[in-house]
Order: structure tokens, then sequence, then C-alpha cells
């Protein structure tokens, strides 16, 4: 598969400070990268040297070819970046600024007019298309950024928090919009939600402390969580202390733990020993003493368990 992005040992300093440190990966046509870390990883930091807003201290970025310390006219022609905020000139429409991104990137004429329509169109700006950006609403301030990100049909996409603030439909209409495009391009989306990997991304990275600590497609990061194969359950509250009991004793179990209670019905989850499968297990250890259950489920794992582990080691 093409690799449209090349990270090469990517480091920044400020001073003292090693924000981002020694930082490598590469991203393919058709993939969609999700850049996770906590606030003050060096996501933004990495972003920013990526597109050439920030110099880097060390390593280099290529896309297609260009690199973006020696050819950074180049790498900008074939990237687009929508930066963290969704910055723009709140004094202009989203009209006058995607002509004025036009003129700036040497679009003209005919094809000038023809691409700040599909991009009004993508992202349904019809209806704010003269209005002052600084009287949007920050879901539409988002969409405009993503138009002037897209204008020139860019082969490689870096959004920093594409839907940080934004509403469950808004929300659900920029994933959408970025599935659609994901086939022709290589995607990076640098976020510190872990829904919006589970929703659009195929592979994770997470970063900590400037340093990549994990690499993997989202599944397998879950695969990591102490939940993967964890086993819920919810039964009549008056048998859940013996239901533990039992559900301890049944083969790959390493530990049950009650949830919670609610008018009358308690939820417990059994935690495997090493991933193992033990949902089978746990249901006919249950049968056999009697019990029986209103609801049993098996989780895939969390993101989130697996981002805090690496992120803060607790």
């Amino acid at each position: 598969m093409e690799r449209l992005l090349e990270i090469k040992g990517l480091s920044k300093r400020f001073g003292p400070i090693r924000a981002v440190d020694d930082v490598s990966f590469g991203v393919a046509r058709g993939e969609v990268l999700g850049f996770l870390g906590p606030n003050g990883a060096g996501k933004s930091t990495t972003m920013k040297m990526i597109t050439g807003y920030l110099p880097p201290s060390a390593g280099t970025a290529v896309v297609r070819g260009y690199d973006v310390v020696r050819q950074p006219i180049e790498v900008k022609r074939r990237l687009g970046y929508l930066p963290e905020g969704a910055p723009a000139y709140g004094e202009m429409t989203p009209a006058s600024l995607l002509s004025f991104v036009a003129d700036l990137r040497r679009i003209k004429g005919a094809d000038k007019r023809r691409r700040i329509a599909e991009v009004i169109a993508r992202l349904a700006l019809e209806g704010v298309v003269e209005q002052p950006i600084e009287t949007l609403s920050k879901g539409f301030k988002r969409r405009v950024g993503l138009a002037q990100a897209l204008l020139h049909d860019p082969d490689v996409l870096i959004l920093d928090e594409p839907t940080d603030g934004l509403d469950p439909n808004q929300k659900h209409e920029v994933r959408q919009l970025l599935c659609e495009m994901a086939g022709t391009k290589a995607i990076v989306i640098s976020t510190h939600i872990l829904e919006e990997v589970e929703a659009v991304c195929e592979r994770a990275i997470i970063i900590a402390e400037g340093r990549i600590v994990a690499d993997d497609r989202p599944e397998v990061l879950q695969a990591r969580s102490r939940f993967h194969n964890a086993v819920g359950l919810r039964l009549a509250a008056d048998r859940a202390e013996r239901a533990i009991t039992v559900i301890a004793a049944a083969a790959g179990v390493g530990a049950v733990e009650p949830v919670g209670r609610i008018d009358g019905v308690a939820e417990l989850r059994a935690f495997p020993v090493d991933g193992a499968e033990i949902a089978a297990a746990v249901r006919e250890s249950l049968a056999t003493d009697g019990i029986e259950v209103a609801e049993l489920f098996v989780e895939r794992g969390r993101l989130d368990d697996v981002f805090r582990r690496l992120t803060t080691g607790v």
C-alpha cells in the first residue's frame, strides 16, 4: 500500500523541555490514523511540525516524497490542515475565506469556482456562506475549517481535534465525511476523544510525554484492556453474593466485582485471567447452581482503560 506520509525521527525542544521525542510512523493511502494522547503529550506540536508551521529540532516529515524541511511549499501543496479550534478570519464570510484560500493556492477561474462550490456543498455551508464567520456556531466554524483544508483536494489531511466541542449530530456529520474521504487520502486525526478513534480510525497511535507508547489497530489495543472478554451480568440482588462465590470458582475467572444495584437488580462483572474467554464457564456455573440471570454480555475491551494505563501508568 502506497505511503503518502512518512514521519522520521521527529523531535522538538523548547529550551530544556522535550515536547516531542523521536517520533516515527507512516500513513498509507486509504488509512485513517488516530493520533491520541492526553493534553500536553505533544500531539499538536507534532501536527504543526508535519505541516511546516513549526520547524523540528530533529527529524522530518515526508509527504508524497517531498521533505517538509527542504521542500515546505511542495509539502503544503499536497497537504490539507485543520488546526486545533479551526481558527479563521472572523470578519470574513465562508465564501470570501474560501476565495482567499483558493487564491493563495493559485486555484483560478472555472476550477476555483468549481472547487469552492464542491466544498460548500460537501460541508453543507450553503445556508451560512455569506454570513461573517465570527457569528457562526462552533459546528459551522469547524465545517468552514474543514472546507479550506479540502479546497485543493489534498492527498494528506492533518486534522487537529476536528470534532472537539461539537454536538452529537455535528460529530456524526464530520465523521461520516471523513469515512467518505478515507478511501483516497491518508488522514491523521489528532485527538484526545477516544470515541473518535473507535468511530472512524482503523489504526491508533498513543503518545505520552512526547513519545509513542502504542501503535496498532483499535481492536488490538482494546484486547490489552483488563476488560477484554470480561463478562457482565445482571440478576436479582438477593442472589448476588451467592453468584459472586459461584462465578469466582469458574474456570478462567480471575476476579468478580460488584458494579452496582438498582430496583432490586444487581450488576456484576467477572474478569478473566489473561484475557481468556470465560462466558461459557460463567453461564454454566450459574446454571448448575440454579441462579437465573436477567442479562449476560461480553466486553470487547476498553480503549480508555488502555489509554489511561499507557499514559499514566495507573
